[in-house]
């Protein structure tokens, strides 16, 4: 579920929570936290209003795809999160 932020991102900037990585695999083996892989998934929080002639397409709830380096990492009242640019998005669920 969404989480209500007190941020504001400008432009074209989208805060997006990440998914968790994944702490077993299909044949149920424990992944240790060494071994896990930064997840690619997250839920948009809040998203700016866009460029000037080009209004953000993605809202806040949405499930979103990323490129694994996209982003940078922000700590918001104690919660970790990605501001990324909306061209770094690469699908939305």
């Amino acid at each position: 579920m969404a989480k209500k932020l007190n941020v504001k991102p400008l432009h074209d900037r989208v805060i997006v929570q990440a998914a968790k990585a994944e702490e077993k695999t299909s044949g149920g083996i424990i992944i240790p936290d060494t071994a896990k892989e930064k997840p690619q998934r997250g839920t948009v929080l809040a998203a700016g209003p866009g460029k000037k002639d080009e209004p953000v397409t993605v809202k806040a709830g949405d499930t979103v795809l990323y490129g694994k380096y996209a982003g940078t990492e922000i700590q918001i009242d104690g919660g970790d999160y990605l501001i990324m640019r909306e061209s770094d998005i690469l699908a939305i669920i």
